[in-house]
């Protein structure tokens, strides 16, 4: 939160209810260490199921290297290498990043307000951007940009990738059982905002930037945002869709899948049948007869089993539960994407960051 932010919401509250702010203000320093630490841990989940290194290994190829903080004091001043900042400190609080893998296109610059996406969206005179995309497990920066840049190498197309933010709500149900049960997580999340937003709003506030700039969202009375659509991913699908019609592709991969499911079912039927979702790592409800659906389950894919209550895929290849290209039998999200649309361009092409 903003310290322009906490006289305006201190000011709309009770003596006492302000007097309580002002409490979680001062413990404000001691949860921002916890949150940066378990984000830096979500960078390294994401390491492991997305296709970071072939990102890594294009950009490198063009003298690009992402940056994800580790390396922040290890390359020499003066370096030729330009840096691609996706590191968790930078993208903490949620935004929005193009990604483009046709050849000399760019990765550009993250949306971190949702009206600043949508009104961008919307000015495309070209109307290429149809697309979004949504990670599970961390998202991270890092991997929705890498899971989007595989999946724009297949469509070539670019890809609106969705960094959800990362806050106080979305550690508790991580450490109740990470990501098990995708649905009771989104409940044990939600729950977790209200009653932050309700008792604590100055730690609701806290990655939730891009929460709170979308638009259509009714906050709790402390001005602190609070979830509509299950999950802060959700509410970002939700609004996109609902504000930016040329918006007709979604693909997620676990949890991302849960995101679109609830984002389609809170949104008027004729616009949700418009729109064709591919989904990987999670089987969600086909609730909408016209909407086109290509869903895939690996047969090694514990995890996703668990969480898609027995729900038949289209399709069932021999793989798990990662789409890191690096590992056997991973999930090939180039090659999925390209099955489900067959008449799509797939560019063998790498990305390239702007400035």
């Amino acid at each position: 939160m903003s310290d322009a932010a906490s006289p305006q919401i201190a000011a709309a509250l009770s003596p006492a209810a302000a007097g309580n702010l002002k409490l979680y203000e001062l413990q404000k320093p001691f949860v921002e260490p916890m949150l940066r630490l378990c984000r830096l841990g979500n960078t390294a989940l994401d390491a492991l199921f997305y296709d970071v290194g072939a990102l890594t290994t294009t950009l490198l190829a063009q003298h690009t290297l992402i940056n994800t903080g580790a390396f922040r004091d290890a390359l020499p001043a003066g370096h030729p290498l330009r840096t691609l900042d996706l590191s968790a400190a930078t993208n903490p609080s949620g935004s929005i990043i193009i990604v483009d893998a046709k050849p000399g296109a760019v990765v550009r610059p993250p949306f971190p307000d949702m009206r600043q996406f949508i009104d961008f969206a919307n000015s495309d005179d070209d109307a290429t951007l149809r697309t979004l995309s949504i990670t599970g497990v961390g998202s991270s920066a890092y991997g929705a940009v890498a899971f989007a840049w595989d999946v724009s190498k297949a469509i070539g197309e670019p890809v609106a990738a969705v960094v959800p933010g990362y806050g106080l709500a979305d550690v508790v149900p991580q450490a109740f059982g990470g990501w098990f049960g995708f649905g009771m997580y989104d409940a044990l999340q939600s729950a977790t905002q209200n009653f932050l937003a309700k008792f604590a709003p100055a730690l609701a506030m806290m990655g939730k930037d891009l929460a709170r700039s979308t638009p259509g969202r009714v906050p709790a009375g402390t001005g602190a945002p609070v979830f509509r659509h299950g999950s802060a991913a959700s509410d970002d699908v939700h609004a996109i869709l609902d504000a930016v019609p040329g918006i007709s592709r979604l693909v997620g991969h676990s949890k991302g899948a849960l995101a679109i499911e609830n984002a389609l079912r809170s949104l008027q039927s004729p616009r949700a049948e418009t729109v064709s979702v591919i989904t990987l790592g999670c089987v969600i409800e086909e609730e909408f007869p016209q909407a086109r659906y290509e869903q895939y389950l690996g047969w090694l894919d514990a995890l996703g089993s668990l969480n898609s209550w027995n729900r038949t895929p289209e399709h069932r290849p021999f793989t798990h539960h990662s789409t890191n290209t690096a590992i056997p039998l991973s999930m090939q999200v180039a090659s999925s994407v390209t099955e489900s649309h067959p008449k799509t361009r797939n560019d063998s092409a790498g990305v390239a960051p702007t400035g």
